[in-house]
């Protein structure tokens, strides 16, 4: 009896063991792959398909193409989706708002870069929008835009007038200019004016006249017919807002002895500026970094899409292109379109 009841007792226990534990540890919960890094709060996890449009004023000259050029390089380095549009040309302004209208209420982008025809009508239509905005080469005023990316205008005017001053001292000229400048009440326009007028009075020279071309060349020439008419004895310089504009008002000073020496200034320093400053159709260049501005408003708008803050102005610099360095601008512009 004592045997029996001691093996019952035995039984008893092993049954026990068994329904409390199958002999194995109990495997890990599998982790759920849709959760959050962080199982404390509710932020998405981090996003890298990120799609950026970049509306520029235009396409169709080589200054816009370079910074076109630099915002695909950007898109490319960055690993990013980057759109780039423009309008037909820098007086298509209808066009340029259907562009911008449409892109923004497509709501497929994560922000945009955008260089404005008419900066007051964008910042109209920017003041809803809920993604990030960045401005290139002309500044929109608006809380909606978080910085400006290009050239100080009216600082990198200001060199060109002083330049201009400089050159006319040098030459022998009279101290005298005529401003020959883009569209009239576009902000770039009037602040690349309102810097050439400051480098050249604070340099002791005078501004005798200032005529808007639309940023024709065609008109840029016909103003400067008008100018050899009213100034027959010739001005010092022509202070010019554009270099395609700068190299038609020269070209239709030839076999004017008037003219002969006048210092014609332009602005942007593209590649047809060096070759006419190499070859005598162009004196100087206020030479902007357009492919740097493109590159850079693509990389700062990235950032602030991933909640960085920006600084409200990028300056991207400027300089001027001279006979002594206008072959070296001239190759580094090439490499941008290799």
């Amino acid at each position: 009896m004592k045997k029996a009841l001691a093996l019952f007792l035995a039984l008893m226990m092993m049954g026990l063991g068994a329904g409390c534990s199958n002999g194995e540890p109990d495997a890990p919960a599998e982790p759920d792959p849709g959760a959050a890094a962080d199982p404390g709060t509710n932020e998405p996890a981090p996003k890298d398909d990120y799609k950026l449009c970049v509306i520029l004023k235009t396409l169709a000259t080589e200054y816009w193409g370079y910074i076109g050029a630099g915002a695909e390089a950007a898109g490319q380095e960055l690993g990013i989706d980057v759109e780039v549009i423009g309008a037909a040309s820098e007086t298509s302004y209808d066009e340029q708002i259907s562009m911008i209208e449409t892109k923004i209420s497509s709501g497929e982008y994560d922000g945009f870069v955008i260089a404005p025809l008419q900066a007051d009508m964008v910042s109209t239509m920017i003041a809803d929008v809920d993604v990030p905005v960045v401005s290139v080469d002309t500044k929109i005023d608006s809380p909606k835009c978080l910085s400006f990316v290009g050239t100080g205008n009216e600082p990198a005017g200001e060199v060109g007038g002083k330049a201009a001053a400089e050159a006319c001292k040098e030459a022998g000229l009279p101290m005298t200019a005529v401003c020959i400048m883009g569209v009239q009440g576009d902000t770039t326009t009037e602040t690349r004016l309102a810097g050439y007028k400051k480098g050249f009075e604070d340099a002791g020279g005078e501004i005798v006249a200032v005529q808007y071309c639309d940023s024709d060349p065609n008109k840029a020439a016909a103003i400067m017919e008008s100018v050899m008419q009213n100034y027959p004895d010739g001005v010092g310089a022509v202070l010019v807002s554009g270099d395609d504009y700068a190299i038609a008002a020269n070209r239709v000073t030839k076999g004017n002895a008037a003219f002969e020496k006048t210092v014609f200034v332009g602005f942007d320093g593209i590649q047809s500026a060096c070759e006419a400053i190499l070859d005598g159709r162009e004196t100087l260049s206020v030479a902007q970094d357009p492919y740097g501005m493109g590159f850079t408003s693509v990389e700062a708008l990235l950032r602030a899409v991933k909640g960085e803050k920006l600084d409200e102005f990028i300056d991207t610099g400027a300089s001027i292109v001279s006979p002594e360095n206008a072959a070296e601008r001239l190759a580094l512009l090439k490499s941008y379109t290799k």
